[in-house]
Parts: C-alpha cells; sequence; structure tokens
C-alpha cells in the first residue's frame, strides 16, 4: 500500500478503494472480478441458452473467454489521473476530477488510432474478433453503469500526460492491465475462432449482464480487498465469483433438478380444467395466455407453470408482476409459502419487489447508510437477500413478486434497463390481470415481450375479463369478428402459435348473479343501502369509481347511523382507498379482509367502502355489492369479490346480488365531453384525461345491465366481456349514437394513438445498434411506467403517529395537489386531534381516518 505522506512513490492504479482506511483493491483485481462473475454467469445453462438465442448460434470456449476479455476492460477509464484522483489525498491533483465512463471511451479510441499508445497492440489484436462486432459490444460493456456512454470528443494523449506526475504513470498501469488481460484470458487469444455475434440483440443482453456482474463484483461481501497486484489474482477470481453467485440465488444449482411437484399432491386439490390445461402446455410453449374467472386458482396455475419449466432447465427464476402495491404485498405471501411447500428446506425466499419496501421471505429489512440493511431476523449481511435490498436488482432475485411496473422498467430507455432485462430474461415472467394495462402500457409491455421471447424466455399472461379486442394484441392474431370471438370457450388457454385454445370449461365454481340498477350515483343512496343490508347482518362491499365519492358516501354512511357497521381499524370507522400512508394502507388491506373474510365470519353485518383498491388481490367475500358503472371486464372484476365461496349467507342475501349505480342524466351528456364520478374525460392543456373514457365501452355495459338482469358466471363471461368491448359493437354503437359520440370517439381515439405513439418513443428496442445513436434520456428526466403526472411523495422524518396509532414514514400525493411542490420536500407536521395537519411551502393537508385532503386557505 502506499504511504499516503510519500509524493513521490507511485501509486498503482485502483479499481476500489476505502477512503476511511486508505485501502486499495487494484484496478486489475476488480476487473477480473466483473469478468470472472460474466464469465461464471455465461456457464449457467439458462444464461447460456439466451445468449445463444440472441447470438443466433452456439458460444464456442472461446467466444466466452473473448467476451469475458471485453468486460474485464469495462473500467479501463479509471486508469485516467483524473479518476485516480479521486482516491488521492489532497494537493495530489488539482485539475478537475474525471468520470471513467468517458475515459473508458478515450482509451479505447486512442489505443486504437495510436501507435504509441500502451495498450495498442493488443487492441488490435481484440479487433480482430470481428471489428464491428468488438465496436458494438464495447459500447455495451462501457455502458454498466446504466446509461450508453456518449461517444463524442476528439481525445488526445495529451490530455492523458497532462500535467505530468511524479506518483503515477498511467502508462505503466496499463501495461500491468495489459499483461494481466493476456495472461488471464490466453483462451481469447487464440488463432482461428469465428467473430463474436454481431445481432444488436446479443450486445443488448451481454449489456445487462455486465452491469449486473460488475455490481456483484464489486460487492466486498464476496469480493474483499487484495492488494498489491498479484499476476495469479484470476484463480481467486473466479471462485469467489462462483460462489458470489451460488450464496446471492443468481446459480439456482440444487433447485433445478427437483421434479416439478404433482398438483395434487402440491395443493391438496385435483387440478380443475384450466390449471389442467396450462399443466399440459408443455415446455415448447414459450408463451401461455390463462383466462379464466377471479378465484379459479390462476395463481396456483401459474406456479406449477414455474415448477414444471425450472425442473425441464428451461428458467431459472420467476418474476410475478401484478397491477399494484396492494395486490404484490398480498400475493408474496403466498408465493413464499409455495415456494416453500416445492422446495423445503432449499426454498429461496421470495423477495417484495415494490420500491420503498425491504422484504424477502417473511423478513423486512431497514436500510442503513452506505448501502447496507439491517435485517429483523438476524444481524450482519444475508447474501441470499442481496437482490432484495435494492429496487434495480428486484429481478436478480430466484423469485419475485412485485408491480408490473418493475418489468416495464426493462422496456423502456431508463437507467438500469438492460440490467433488469438480462436478469429477467432467465426468469417465467407472470403479468397478472392484464387486461387493466391502458394502451401506454400495453405497448410498452408488447416490446418488453416480444424481446424477451426472441431470447428464449418464456412468460405467461392472466386475466378473468381479456377480450378478443385486447387479446390479439398478445397473441398476433387477426381480430376475430363478433360470432368468431362469442363462440371462443370460457376458460380458455390460449397457446402462441395454436389457431385455437384449449378448452377448459369448468375452472370455477359457478354462480348466478342477479343485478339491478339504480339511477343515481349520489352518495346518500348508496350508503342507505348498504346500511340497510348490515343492518340485516349482510357484508357489503361499496366500490365507488373515485375517492371523493368513496369518502362522501363513507361520510353519509355515518350520519345514517351506520357508524359500528362500517370497517373498523384500530378502534374506530375507516374507508380503504389509495390515499393513505404505506403503513396504514397495509392495516386497512388486513382489516378490510378481517371485515369480510371468506371463512371463520362472526354474525352480524359490516359495510366496507373504497376504490379500485378492493378490487383485486385483497381474499374477500362480501354477500352484496355496490359498485358504481364501469368498463365491463372492470365490473366483472368487482363482481368476483361477490359470493366467492360457499358459504351460509344472512337471511335474504343466500344469491349473490349486486347493484350498479348510475348517472342520473345518462351517458349521453358526458360525451361533450364532460366527467362525473370516473366516467367520461375531460381537457386540459390538449389532453384528454380522465379514469374510464371509453364511453361508448361503458354505454354497452349500462345497456347489458338493462338486458340481462341475470349473469351466469363464468358461462356469460365471454358474451359479456365481447359485447361490451368488441370493435364492431363499439362501431355500430357510435354511429347509432351520432355527432357528438363521433367527436368524442375521435378525441378518445386520438388520445389512445398519442399514448401508443408515446411509448414506442421511450422504449428501448433491443434490435437496434448498441452505438452512438442510441441515447438514453438524461439523467434529470424520468420515463414513466404509466401515464399521468407523478405526484410528490412526502417523507416523515421523524415517522409522527398516524390517525390510527401506528408510525407513518410517507404519504404519496396526487399529482394535481404536487404542482409547486420540490422532489422530496420538507414537510411540517403538526397533531390535530387524532389525525396530522402536513404543511409543504403554501400547501396544507390533513391526514384523518378519512385519508389526505388538501385544506382550503
Amino acid at each position: 500500500m502506499t504511504d499516503d505522506n510519500d509524493t513521490r512513490a507511485l501509486r498503482p492504479a485502483w479499481g476500489k478503494t476505502e477512503r476511511e482506511t486508505g485501502g486499495i483493491h487494484p484496478l486489475a483485481h476488480h476487473s477480473m472480478d466483473a469478468a470472472a462473475v460474466f464469465l461464471r454467469m455465461t456457464q449457467l445453462p439458462v444464461i447460456r441458452n439466451r445468449l445463444e438465442t440472441a447470438a443466433g448460434r452456439p458460444l464456442t470456449a472461446a467466444d466466452c473467454a473473448r467476451l469475458a476479455a471485453l468486460v474485464f476492460l469495462h473500467d479501463i477509464g479509471k486508469l485516467h489521473p483524473g479518476f485516480q484522483a479521486k482516491g488521492w489525498p489532497p494537493g495530489l491533483w488539482n485539475e478537475p476530477k474525471a468520470g471513467h465512463m468517458q475515459k473508458g471511451w478515450e482509451f479505447l479510441q486512442l489505443a486504437c488510432s495510436r501507435t504509441e499508445h500502451p495498450f495498442h497492440k493488443t487492441m488490435r489484436r481484440i479487433a480482430g474478433w470481428g471489428e464491428e462486432a468488438v465496436a458494438y459490444l464495447l459500447a455495451a460493456i462501457l455502458a454498466h453503469h446504466g446509461r450508453p456512454v456518449e461517444q463524442a470528443g476528439d481525445p488526445t494523449l495529451r490530455e492523458w500526460d497532462t500535467p505530468p506526475l511524479q506518483h503515477y504513470d498511467w502508462r505503466a498501469e496499463t501495461r500491468v492491465m495489459d499483461s494481466a488481460l493476456r495472461r488471464w484470458f490466453d483462451e481469447a487469444f487464440e488463432p482461428n475462432a469465428q467473430p463474436l455475434p454481431d445481432r444488436p440483440a446479443f450486445h443488448h443482453l451481454v449489456c445487462g449482464l455486465v452491469a449486473l456482474a460488475d455490481w456483484i463484483g464489486s460487492d466486498t461481501q464476496f469480493f474483499e480487498f487484495a492488494a498489491p497486484f498479484d499476476p495469479d489474482y484470476d484463480a481467486a477470481a473466479h471462485r469467489r465469483a462462483k460462489r458470489a453467485l451460488q450464496r446471492i440465488g443468481f446459480d439456482i444449482g440444487a433447485l433445478a433438478g427437483i421434479p416439478a411437484p404433482d398438483f395434487k399432491q402440491w395443493t391438496d386439490f385435483t387440478p380443475n380444467p384450466a390449471q389442467a390445461a396450462v399443466g399440459s402446455a408443455g415446455t415448447d410453449s414459450q408463451l401461455l395466455i390463462l383466462e379464466a374467472e377471479t378465484g379459479s386458482g390462476k395463481t396456483e396455475a401459474a406456479l406449477w407453470r414455474f415448477t414444471q419449466l425450472l425442473a425441464a432447465g428451461e428458467v431459472s427464476s420467476l418474476y410475478f408482476a401484478v397491477p399494484t402495491r396492494a395486490a404484490a404485498r398480498q400475493l408474496h405471501g403466498r408465493v413464499n409459502e409455495a415456494l416453500r411447500r416445492t422446495f423445503g428446506g432449499q426454498a429461496p425466499e421470495a423477495v417484495l419487489a415494490v420500491p420503498g419496501m425491504v422484504r424477502a421471505g417473511e423478513f423486512a429489512g431497514r436500510r442503513l447508510p452506505d448501502w447496507r440493511v439491517l435485517w429483523e431476523d438476524r444481524e450482519g449481511p444475508i447474501p441470499a437477500r442481496w437482490a432484495a435490498e435494492h429496487a434495480t436488482r428486484f429481478l436478480a432475485a430466484p423469485a419475485a413478486v412485485g408491480t408490473v411496473d418493475q418489468a416495464m422498467l426493462a422496456g423502456l430507455q431508463a437507467k438500469h434497463a438492460h440490467l433488469r432485462g438480462s436478469a429477467l430474461s432467465r426468469a417465467l415472467l407472470v403479468i397478472d390481470e392484464v387486461h387493466a394495462s391502458d394502451s401506454y402500457m400495453t405497448a410498452i409491455l408488447q416490446r418488453l415481450l416480444r424481446g424477451h421471447l426472441a431470447a428464449g424466455g418464456y412468460a405467461m399472461l392472466m386475466s378473468a375479463t381479456l377480450g378478443s379486442r385486447a387479446r390479439v394484441l398478445w397473441t398476433g392474431e387477426a381480430q376475430p369478428d363478433i360470432e368468431a370471438a362469442d363462440a371462443a370457450p370460457y376458460p380458455a388457454v390460449w397457446v402462441k402459435g395454436e389457431n385455437a385454445p384449449r378448452a377448459a370449461a369448468g375452472a370455477g365454481r359457478p354462480k348466478t348473479v342477479h343485478l339491478e340498477t339504480a339511477p343515481t350515483m349520489a352518495p346518500a343512496e348508496a350508503a342507505r343501502r348498504a346500511v340497510a343490508a348490515a343492518q340485516r347482518g349482510a357484508r357489503v362491499l361499496v366500490i365507488r369509481n373515485t375517492v371523493g365519492m368513496a369518502a362522501a358516501t363513507w361520510r353519509a354512511a355515518r350520519e345514517a347511523g351506520g357508524e359500528s357497521l362500517l370497517l373498523q381499524a384500530a378502534g374506530g370507522p375507516a374507508l380503504h382507498h389509495g390515499r393513505f400512508a404505506v403503513e396504514d394502507r397495509e392495516l386497512l388491506d388486513r382489516a378490510a379482509e378481517a371485515a369480510l373474510a371468506p371463512r371463520q365470519r362472526k354474525p352480524g353485518g359490516r359495510i366496507v367502502i373504497g376504490t379500485q383498491t378492493l378490487e383485486q388481490s385483497l381474499d374477500i367475500d362480501a354477500d352484496l355489492l355496490l359498485a358504481d358503472l364501469c368498463p365491463m371486464d372492470v365490473l366483472l372484476q368487482r363482481i368476483g369479490r361477490l359470493h366467492r365461496h360457499n358459504l351460509q349467507r344472512p337471511a335474504g342475501f343466500e344469491t349473490a346480488r349486486a347493484a350498479v349505480l348510475l348517472p342520473e342524466d345518462g351517458l349521453d351528456r358526458l360525451a361533450a365531453p364532460k366527467f362525473e364520478n370516473g366516467l367520461g374525460a375531460w381537457e386540459e392543456n390538449n389532453e384528454f384525461n380522465g379514469i374510464y373514457r371509453d364511453l361508448a365501452g361503458l354505454e354497452l355495459t349500462r345497456r347489458l345491465l338493462a338486458e340481462r338482469p341475470v349473469w351466469r358466471i363464468p358461462q356469460m363471461n365471454r358474451a359479456l366481456v365481447e359485447s361490451a368491448t368488441h370493435p364492431d359493437r363499439i362501431a355500430a354503437l357510435i354511429v347509432e349514437k351520432g355527432e357528438q359520440w363521433e367527436d368524442y370517439d375521435r378525441q378518445f381515439g386520438g388520445s389512445e394513438a398519442a399514448a401508443r405513439m408515446l411509448a414506442q418513443l421511450n422504449v428501448l428496442d433491443r434490435e437496434e445498434p448498441f452505438d452512438d445513436e442510441l441515447r438514453f434520456p438524461s439523467s434529470d428526466e424520468k420515463i414513466m411506467t404509466r401515464l399521468g403526472e407523478e405526484g410528490a411523495v412526502l417523507k416523515l422524518d421523524p415517522p409522527p403517529q398516524g390517525p390510527f396509532g401506528q408510525r407513518i414514514t410517507r404519504i404519496a400525493l396526487p399529482a394535481r395537489w404536487s404542482r409547486g411542490i420540490a422532489e422530496n420536500p420538507e414537510v411540517a407536521v403538526e397533531p390535530d386531534g387524532d389525525g396530522l395537519i402536513l404543511s409543504v411551502g403554501k400547501c396544507t393537508f390533513s391526514y384523518t381516518r378519512e385519508g389526505l385532503n388538501p385544506l382550503r386557505p
């Protein structure tokens, strides 16, 4: 180690340094660490398959050695004295500090063009591995910090040599790197090997694997500092790389050899037809789409599919993507339990892939400074939970459950997209409730899925209500006419490449639902109906389209004498929507499940009022449903929370019943456009905004409610969805309604087209070359996974006690309340009775049992 007090002594090039102790890890050693991890990844069967599929040919040992040799150069820009100075004592460098990414490009450009460069001869030999492919691969490798590196400027050797230094010689350190490269990767320099693959998809895949390899290779729990430079360090790096990948669960080892379980032994149930159809699909089918009603065991079918693919060596991880954070939290425990049943003591812990939360298996972690995490069940680092400790690493877990956004980030021009995508490539990607994706999200997911399948990956899409208009976007088939669409079986399993679905009739418990409509959406009427039913002993679920209407209905129910009948949480009435702190939302989820528990119910009525947060993921079963008018697929989702199980019901509620609340004046006036309680749209800043904007689909749903007051589920699901969503039915209704509806439909269609166009501009196209034309947005720009502005997040430190008696740490504001509020704002907190007053600049909010609300001046 160099004495910091001796400014004359030559300093070695460091790859990692610890400022507190002055310890260093030589650049050649760190470079070998990352290269060894990458090389070990190429030896894992699933990763090797994905690389070879993307490359379009098998990879030889020479190919892998050459790729690892290029990875060895990923931090070559750190040789620049302006970067090395970051680890020197003050006074040894008075020029501007340098970043190593751009300097890496300079180094390689100069090595290619200048014969006097100390790396020139080796660089010319490397160019012989396929000059164009090497250029693309080096661009991909230098992008290992999450963004492509701009290949601009006209560098000179003089800039590297100025000012002259007595204590550091970058040329001598280059010769150390050169010698290590040729010694440690001698197989890469053997003559007569074929050129490296030149397919863009291959280069993009390599980029992500290098980013992951560098992250693992930089972790001192696996790669301790070792100085001074050791010419035989490569053997230690290979041992450490193998051990690191095993300990974090990226190398699943023996799990792949465990046979897939028999479904009945695994679940204690005989698989229903839909589950059996999934189980018989075989490993040649890369994409399955499962359509089956809510509560029919789609999750178990997906997990069974995972165990089959894992046993066959086709995948080595699972990512279960759901629409919301609440859904992810609910599903996480089920997946974790399924892993334990399948793999016993060898089971990996499922990671909860929700940013802001640190959870693996049953245990939570707390973030500490310096990227450390303190886990609640033991002290010290836990390598198996490595992927859970940072959102960027979620998809590197052997099993993870999270929002669909985490998968979408692999398909956008967003920082670390390549790392996410390459980690995801080895997974069975399950997207639940795929019908819930809007046009923007669907366009992104389509591109992501196309690349995932093209690289040899596997995916499974699931929905209770996927009409043909939505389905053809995923299968690539032509839009069937209404007769053919109606004739398709339900439930069904669609296998990409097959001409017809695999019928799965009888997949779930049939139920008959009696529907009525109420000619008003007024809160008082919804409250009156709910209180009357609850007083007769019914468990009532009330789902309103907006938070404002849910809160108004909740207040009306209290005024109507329903205080004690409402959802109870922490000793008082509560409602359920998205404007609660993270901690309180979890408490409310548990309270809603207890109030509408499918089993072990106590006698007595109960009313649970909320928004779309109650539509999915929660394990609830209502005797009566009151819901606002909404699109047919959403309405069926809501009805899925009604009479889910064979239970003894209160008198008068033995049959499933639902009341749908309609606008008093119908839908025609909403074609203005006009917005009312989630229906229709409003125009603002040349944008067409709203929640449920497809008026034609809403009107067709309204008519079906009037024409067919008794629905038999799931037998009628196909006909109901097609009748309300098929393009032929939509077009006929627009013509019938006339000019105003035609104008509205043009605006709606234009808005949808603009969303799809924006998605195409934002997606990461892995078929495009990895060259200087590839650009990501600048660091201060943020590409969204969902359209619409994102609200500010209020971080409360120290955490105050909230209205439900527990400490709360953060609350997200709606976008329209966030204008003028800076990122990470300071928040002043004052108690106000049982609630809080939150002040952010000139904005003030109340936080009570009703949730978050602005306080008007």
